[in-house]
């Protein structure tokens, strides 16, 4: 069976027919039913996958239940005549193999005969009246393989490279280790000549994703085909993948890249490479995590050559830039960044502690993971398995002599209050939080349990912060639109009266071409809100006030919130209405 396999909705209701025929336990559907709702996929491909029921057993009381025939089709050729009644394309998405034509009556073997929807598109395409009958994924696919032909590797690569109107890039490992475990996937290619084809179309998904200033790779398994995609300016784009029959087999390389165990396949796992991209070096993160269909892959490519720690990089207005230099150069406190994943917050501490790394200067950090290396600054990767964790790690800085401490994250009591301590016995310290907002993080820290005596007397300033995409300046082009419409939209009268010019505005958008990937973007900038602890606020946090009144407080003195931040660049040509929108939303601030 296949994710387009039995319905959901009737997943209990199959369990419960299976159990009453003792072909499965209550413990074993209860444990699947648990699977699949965290992990999505169907019923019957997670009991085959679990081994609580091999696939012909299923198939074959599926078919007494429904009355539904089932076919072998191991024993059964089938003219090619008949197989290519229903294109190729169609059969390897849905899974399904047309096995027997009689009069108007097409026999077709599908993985799940009850997708009503499958069946109509079939008779609409073919003109015959569809017999649906049971028939197993692995059998099916053999068959599709031996009737439309099947691909090599080099042929697979190839279709790729055309697809991609590309050509290889050469991608060493600067350091590759052997894989632990098994090599059966490998091996298996070997003896067939197709390993250095598999070693290829690996390097060309990283080649091309590096080229394309991807930031993250994502290879995800189906039940019926491979998909690749990759997260440019903070959006995802499919690209050409890799048929689904060589799927473990990259997977398999990329573990060994990563000195991974390549027999492990039921538990999550983490590595990292180096690669050497045409003179190049890049760090490659990889996690791999098991899905219902397989073991998903997403690396995070980082290159620490386009990394910009300048401040003045940052995109950060002329009012954010001035508060944000004079707080993290203070003697001591506490500076915090926050936002949600991927938002920048590391490039900003990385900027921030560049800035003040000199040669008078002891700088600790502890990271997980650490992302780039920075010359002259200490960094201790946190290791959980071993007691290493941000609180232990923290608390260890203290017997180093710092001056300045970097936190990747703040995630509880401890860890925060070690942070004020330090602060309070003469260090600065940088952390991290996951707040929306600048005020935000103050209730956290409340959260947390920390007195607001302590906050108060240690915090100096909060970034919020988020990315926005830039314009491609290669098709960059200039449009009006009527005021009316960006009002609709949540942009406050007060801000677009500034800028109407005749009764219409002016706005910049890119019309996509072959630099941007056809999108209009290229690269990414942040916006900002920075919220400096004064005396009003401190008083506040002392009152424990709640979010709105610090925020108001804040922008009474100055306070440019997200929003305002972003209209900014949209305003000044820098970026869309659209991605202000997306990142920002439409409420009125």
């Amino acid at each position: 069976m296949t994710e387009k396999g039995i319905s959901i909705n009737i997943s209990r209701r199959l369990g419960e027919i299976l159990v009453s025929a003792a072909q499965i336990t209550v413990a074993q559907l209860n444990e699947v039913l648990e699977l699949q709702r965290i992990s999505g996929g169907k019923l019957g491909r997670l009991l085959i996958h679990k081994k609580y029921i091999d696939e012909r057993t299923l198939l074959q009381f599926l078919s007494r239940q429904f009355g539904i025939e089932f076919v072998d089709l191991r024993a059964r050729a089938v003219s090619d005549e008949v197989t290519k009644i229903i294109p190729e394309n169609i059969a390897r998405r849905y899974g399904l193999v047309a096995v027997e034509k009689t009069g108007a009556e097409l026999k077709v073997a599908m993985e799940d005969p009850l997708n009503i929807v499958v069946l109509d598109d079939l008779k609409m395409m073919t003109g015959y009246e569809i017999k649906p009958v049971f028939g197993a994924e692995s059998d099916i696919a053999a068959a599709i393989d031996r009737n439309y032909g099947v691909k090599t590797s080099k042929e697979a690569l190839d279709e790729i490279l055309r697809k991609t109107g590309g050509g290889m890039t050469e991608v060493s490992i600067v350091s590759e280790e052997t894989g632990r475990g098994g090599l059966d996937d490998l091996i298996s290619l070997e003896e067939k000549g197709e390993s250095a084809p598999i070693v290829q179309m690996v390097n060309l998904i990283i080649s091309s994703a590096i080229k394309a200033c991807a930031s993250d790779i994502h290879i995800e398994p189906g039940f019926r085909e491979t998909k690749v995609r990759f997260r440019i300016d903070g959006v995802l784009h499919a690209q050409p993948a890799p048929p689904k029959k060589f799927y473990n087999a990259i997977i398999s390389r990329l573990k060994i890249m990563a000195n991974l165990d390549i027999s492990e396949h039921r538990l999550p796992q983490d590595g990292r490479t180096k690669l050497k991209i045409e003179d190049h070096e890049i760090d490659l993160r990889v996690s791999i995590l098991p899905c219902g269909p397989g073991e998903k892959v997403v690396m995070r490519i980082l290159d620490s050559s386009g990394l910009k720690l300048r401040l003045e990089d940052l995109g950060m207005e002329p009012e954010n830039l001035a508060i944000f230099s004079k707080c993290i150069r203070a003697p001591h406190g506490i500076n915090l960044i926050t936002g949600p994943t991927g938002s920048g917050k590391s490039t900003t501490l990385y900027s921030a502690l560049a800035t003040l790394n000199e040669p008078d200067v002891n700088i600790i950090t502890i990271e997980d993971p650490i992302e780039y290396n920075l010359d002259g600054i200490n960094q201790v990767g946190v290791n959980a398995d071993i007691g290493l964790t941000f609180a232990a790690g923290l608390r260890s800085f203290l017997r180093q002599d710092p001056d300045i401490i970097m936190v990747g994250e703040i995630r509880d009591f401890e860890t925060m209050a070690i942070a004020i301590n330090a602060a309070m016995t003469g260090h600065l310290v940088f952390s991290t939080l996951h707040t929306n907002d600048a005020a935000g993080a103050i209730t956290r820290i409340g959260m947390m349990g920390i007195e607001p005596f302590l906050t108060s007397s240690t915090v100096l300033m909060v970034v919020a912060q988020r990315l926005v995409r830039g314009i491609c300046e290669k098709c960059r082009e200039t449009y009006d639109v009527k005021p009316e419409l960006l009002v609709s939209l949540g942009v406050p009268k007060s801000v677009l009266d500034k800028h109407i010019i005749n009764g219409k505005i002016t706005l910049s958008r890119g019309r996509g071409c072959d630099i941007c990937a056809k999108t209009g973007y290229k690269g990414r900038m942040g916006i900002h809100e920075i919220l400096e602890i004064n005396d009003v606020i401190r008083g506040l946090i002392a009152e424990k006030a709640p979010v709105s009144a610090i925020k108001e407080a804040g922008r009474k003195n100055g306070m440019i919130t997200l929003r305002e931040s972003a209209l900014r660049k949209l305003f000044s040509g820098m970026t869309t209405v659209e991605e202000v929108i997306r990142v920002t939303g439409v409420a009125v601030d």
